[in-house]
């Protein structure tokens, strides 16, 4: 089946990750539906803005996008879009975000994370879907203080309800891979960054704080460090992986090995705040204006990915470095807000 005959769907596709990823399968020349509910966590600009980058990117073959304002936790419109569309590919990026705004609306998440996805696996499963990739977190790892953070360690002491829902989706998708033998793939993003960003991501928050002059707050100290990985990586990363699928159980040869996998994705090289703060000053020519406080509920001192397995599964190797990469996000983000 040639590309442009494949349809993937990808939820979360007005997001950060999912609408690079969305470029990325669309200059491949795939058939993707997007869908997003377009909430308002934060500024809906920002949303309509990736989405209208990605109708650019198309402007000759429009055929091969279509976009939906739809939540993942609407049973009847999810079910509605897989009839119809019959994806072969699901990449689910749909998901209620942040560490600390989970701590004071748990609901949201179980509405989102949970129930969202839980949608979403009923469907693969109703569909026949050939591959199912979903996005977990590195906050799976909570407090674990054995860097760097392997996929065989404990994941059983998560720090925030955020990373409580992401666990959870860990389980669900090892369950309903082993019961009804869904290929699915679950991907522990490690600190993403780059052009498009989150606004309530440090590198967005730095950066407007830093460009207004005013004072960016600094937890812990100083003393924390992010395995930063630019979205460049991120995007191939994970459509590298989409193209991979896990081999389904053949009951012919008595195997019970689980059609489900999941990777570390992220640089390898943890990254000192204090040292992405000096890039980021650097690179928008303003110093910043620095006000160091205590660490916050639910964050963790640190985060360092082991992708070995991921390396050995696709050849993943990324390639942008933290240099390189705040360079080319400072660049946009001048671009952007001017």
């Amino acid at each position: 089946m040639k590309n442009h005959e494949k349809v993937v769907l990808i939820t979360g596709c007005a997001g950060f990750i999912g609408a690079a990823l969305s470029k990325r399968f669309l200059a491949a020349n795939f058939k993707v539906i997007g869908i997003d509910n377009l909430n308002n966590y934060y500024d809906r600009r920002l949303k309509y803005d990736r989405l209208k980058d990605i109708e650019n990117s198309v402007k000759n073959k429009k055929y091969l996008w279509d976009f939906f304002k739809i939540s993942v936790e609407n049973i009847l419109e999810i079910n509605d879009i897989f009839s119809k569309n019959k994806p072969n590919i699901v990449i689910n990026l749909a998901a209620q975000a942040g560490v600390r705004f989970s701590i004071k609306n748990p609901a949201t998440y179980v509405k989102s994370n949970l129930n969202g996805f839980f949608n979403i696996l009923e469907n693969c499963k109703n569909h026949n879907v050939e591959h199912l990739v979903y996005a977990s977190s590195s906050s799976v790892y909570g407090g674990n203080n054995d860097y760097p953070f392997t996929e065989n360690q404990k994941i059983d002491k998560p720090l925030s309800f955020y990373a409580a829902t992401k666990i959870s989706n860990e389980m669900m998708a090892y369950s309903y891979s082993n019961i009804h033998n869904i290929p699915i793939t679950g991907l522990r993003f490690f600190t993403v960054y780059g052009p498009w960003g989150r606004p309530d991501m440090a590198p967005m928050i730095f950066s407007k704080k830093i460009f207004l002059r005013e004072p960016i707050s600094i937890f812990n100290y100083g003393k924390m460090s992010r395995d930063f990985t630019f979205i460049e990586d991120i995007v191939e990363g994970t459509y590298l992986c989409a193209l991979k699928a896990p081999i389904r159980n053949n009951e012919t040869t008595n195997t019970n090995k689980v059609p489900n996998k999941i990777f570390n994705i992220g640089f390898g090289k943890p990254i000192l705040l204090n040292y992405f703060i000096e890039l980021l000053e650097e690179n928008l020519s303003i110093k910043a204006i620095k006000k160091f406080e205590p660490i916050q509920p639910g964050d963790v001192e640190k985060t360092f990915s082991d992708t070995t397995l991921l390396e050995e599964w696709i050849g993943y190797k990324p390639k942008v470095s933290v240099e390189e990469g705040v360079k080319r996000f400072a660049c946009w983000f001048l671009e952007y807000n001017s």
